[in-house]
Parts: structure tokens; sequence; C-alpha cells
């Protein structure tokens, strides 16, 4: 279901767009439909009163939790059902920062990011907007959410509308502040067409994860031909635009993008630009090829950027203990038939 036609829908019921408002927002805050100052019965149409109960009803059944599975950290990971069985997740991020959820956008994900298991699957299908926006409201019934991030599984970017349609109701229906919707791509150029335009003008965050054009080619052998330094010049002419910093997304990896070699690419790329870089330690998935690096040396890493004058945030990985790599809990609980992928050897710093 996509916002648009539950729009349509609502109009056919006698509903201006006052009344749309309303039955919007009391879904996407996880709240009843008889919630508000105002009583029902003084406020909507009749037509639109009769059919509210089967409407939530089939809200609810957009996104329902099959499982949930809480970090040491604080985190909880939810493995979400959607309306025909398909299976994705999303992440009640750690508490102690802004309460925050990470969504999936789609089923799978055509990218094949060479460290993520969701990659694995290939794209199976799309999220309609409803669907992006019924996580919100499953995860507000087990904590507030007051930033999302679409950083789950699939890449926003291969979905666009419906991602601008489900930021769009978050950013007014929805009571999540413009700069707390963060967009993450690999770098489709089309977002920074498309995202300025919008009513809502989310934050942008872009998968770096390394300075050499040859070793991002490798480990993200799908997204759009652009090297780190034209990604960075984009992303720059975005964020002066929108006065929102770039995130800048770094996977560390042992051994293959941690060396004194990036670090001097960062330094050269990120010097004077409007942005964080945030570093995440890999989370380690059965079956690929890579490890994380110590805590110590992750540290290391951030604290030598930060005397060179980048603002560099070490960001701990949520749920590491309850399969927290996007795409793992899916896996587990679908066990797939097909063979693992085939790991091929990542080329690593000369």
């Amino acid at each position: 279901m996509r916002i648009s036609d539950l729009r349509e829908r609502l109009t056919a019921l006698g509903a201006l767009p006052k009344h749309q408002h309303r039955v919007l927002r009391l879904w996407s805050n996880a709240l009843p439909q008889t919630a508000g100052k105002r009583q029902i019965e003084h406020f909507l149409p009749a037509t639109l009163r009769a059919a509210l109960p089967a409407l939530e009803a089939e809200l609810a059944g957009l996104a329902q939790l099959e499982s949930a599975h809480p970090g040491d950290d604080g985190s909880e990971r939810l493995l979400v059902k959607l309306g025909d069985g398909q299976l994705v997740e999303s992440v009640l991020l750690l508490p102690d920062r802004t309460p925050g959820l990470c969504v999936s956008t789609q089923v799978g994900c055509a990218v094949g990011c060479r460290f993520c298991m969701t990659g694995t699957t290939g794209l199976i299908r799309q999220l309609g907007s409803a669907e992006i926006v019924a996580q919100v409201a499953l995860a507000r019934t087990r904590r507030p959410v007051k930033k999302v991030v679409f950083m789950g599984m699939g890449e926003p970017a291969h979905n666009l509308d419906n991602v601008m349609e489900a930021i769009e109701l978050l950013g007014t229906a929805g009571n999540i502040g413009h700069k707390n919707l963060v967009f993450s791509t690999v770098g489709d150029p089309r977002v920074f067409d498309e995202l300025p335009r919008g009513a809502v003008k989310p934050a942008l965050a872009l998968s770096l994860h390394t300075t050499r054009a040859d070793l991002r080619r490798d480990l993200l052998p799908r997204a759009p031909l652009l090297t780190p330094e034209e990604l960075v010049e984009a992303g720059e002419a975005y964020a002066r635009a929108t006065g929102y910093p770039i995130q800048y997304q770094w996977t560390l990896l042992d051994g293959i993008n941690d060396g004194d070699d990036e670090i001097e690419g960062i330094v050269r790329l990120l010097t004077g630009k409007y942005a964080i870089l945030n570093l995440i330690p890999y989370n380690t998935t059965e079956g690929m090829p890579f490890t994380r690096p110590s805590w110590e040396k992750a540290a290391d890493i951030a604290r030598r950027l930060h005397r060179r004058h980048i603002l560099t945030k070490l960001r701990m990985s949520a749920g590491q203990d309850v399969d927290g790599g996007c795409g793992q809990l899916r896996a587990r609980a679908e066990k797939p038939e097909r063979p693992p992928r085939k790991v091929i050897p990542v080329s690593v710093r000369p």
C-alpha cells in the first residue's frame, strides 16, 4: 500500500484534508483512531467513521512483529512480517541517544555490498510507502521514536518514490523533525536532484567506506560509478543547500579500509567539508570474508582524525549480540534453500 492510495481511499469515504491528516497522524503515532481532543463523532464524516475499524485492522496488518531481539546495549532488533509474509528488519536504536528507529525500504537489495548479508539475496520486492511508515507505527507501540533513519534492508534510492512519500508523511503528521529523518544511499545521482525538491528535506547519509575508487567498486559492486571525490562533491552541495551536515558512513573492515593510506585519504577529502564521519566497526557475519578491527584500533583511528580536524564519531554497531548486521535475522528466519553466495577475496591495500 502507498500513502497516495490510502489518501484516495479516505477521500472516497468523504474525508477532507483535515480528516485525512487526523487519521494519518494517529496511525503513524501508534494511537487509536478514537484518541485526540475532538471526539470522532463530532469531527469525522459518518462514512469514514463506519470504515475506521476495518481500516485500522488493515493498517495494523501492514507490518506485524514476528520476533523481537533485545540487545545488551539497549537496542532492539525487530523482525517484521509484511502483509504478504515477507520479512524485513527494523532496529530500535540505542536509547541514550535521540530515540530512533532504523527502517527497511526493500525486501533484499540489488547493490550487493560485499560485507552486507541483505545483498546476498538480491532484490525481492519494493516496500510501499505505507509499509515503511507502518514499521514506525509498530516500533512506537514499544518505545518513543523521534528519529527515523533509512538504513535498514534495501537501497532507498532504488525505491525513491515510496521513500519520499514516507518521509513527507513522517515529517508532517508523523511528528519527526526534518533533520531527524536520515536518507542513506550508496550515492545514486537521482538523490541529489530529487531530495531538495521534496516538501520535507531529510538529512543525508552517504556510504563512503573507502577513499580508493578501485576498492569502492570492489566493496560496492553495483553502486553508481561515482569516485569518492565525486560523491563528496555532490554531498557537499546538498549539505550547503539544506544546512544539514552530510553523514559519511564508513564500515571499518580489519585490514581492508583501516590503514594509514585511508586516514590520509579521509583528511584529503573531508577537510573543510560540512560533514560528520561515522566510523562503524563491522558487525561480523558468518560466511563473509571480513572481520572487525579491535575497538582500540578503531578508537585510535578516530583520535587521529580528530587531531587532523575531521569531525569523527565512532559508532558501536547496535545489537551485535543479536545478529545485529543488516539482513542477518531475516536470513536466519528464512533459511533459504539457495546455496550461499560464493565468497571472493577482496582487494586489500597494496
